[in-house]
């Protein structure tokens, strides 16, 4: 292959590169900056509420139970936003080690913290941390886009990021091989 193809092909290969890279930013910026915001969601009260302790004890004998603990939270929610009166719940995480259970909601990324001994409503509160990682994700759309945009975004980055590397070192074999004196003309493959 001539210098003059060689050079051809590192400029169509560029064009290339920079529609791969400008169709993957928009995508690559969401998860940038979501991913930025979940990395601070422990230490930022407004992503995710901050857990608070409630009466720690090792027997988990005397730690309510979780048909409890549901019926509680759920009280607490409709009482302080009388909206949320049918929001089932979607998962109760316990945390024995600090005395306390978080109690999700299915709509509305709301938590319900509780002291698991008494009862106690520690925290009502919205957890952003939620939506943001389903946009993170890709799974706010659907379970299936999840799946098809994380993939193409992981593809797409390994793709941009070796295709990046062989226009790095493109130009500078180009410029190698112009200083060879004869046979300049051919560039090996």
């Amino acid at each position: 292959m001539s210098i003059k193809n060689y050079i051809k092909n590192l400029r169509r290969f560029r064009v290339w590169h920079r529609f791969l890279g400008t169709s993957l930013a928009i995508f690559l910026f969401i998860s940038a900056v979501t991913g930025v915001l979940l990395s601070l969601k422990k230490d930022v009260h407004f992503i995710q509420p901050s857990t608070i302790k409630g009466e720690v004890r090792d027997d988990l004998d005397a730690w309510l139970s979780v048909q409890q603990l549901d019926s509680i939270a759920r009280q607490a929610l409709s009482a302080a936003h009388p909206d949320q009166a049918d929001n089932p719940v979607n998962r109760i995480d316990v945390r024995p080690s600090k005395g306390m259970a978080k109690v999700l909601f299915k709509k509305g990324y709301w938590e319900v913290q509780l002291d698991g001994t008494n009862g106690k409503v520690l925290s009502i509160a919205k957890r952003h941390s939620d939506w943001i990682e389903a946009l993170h994700d890709g799974s706010i759309v659907s379970d299936w886009f999840k799946l098809t945009s994380m993939n193409i975004l992981g593809w797409g980055l390994i793709i941009l990021l070796c295709s990046g590397l062989w226009l790095w070192y493109g130009p500078r074999k180009v410029r190698a091989l112009k200083k060879r004196p004869a046979d300049s003309e051919k560039v090996s493959p």
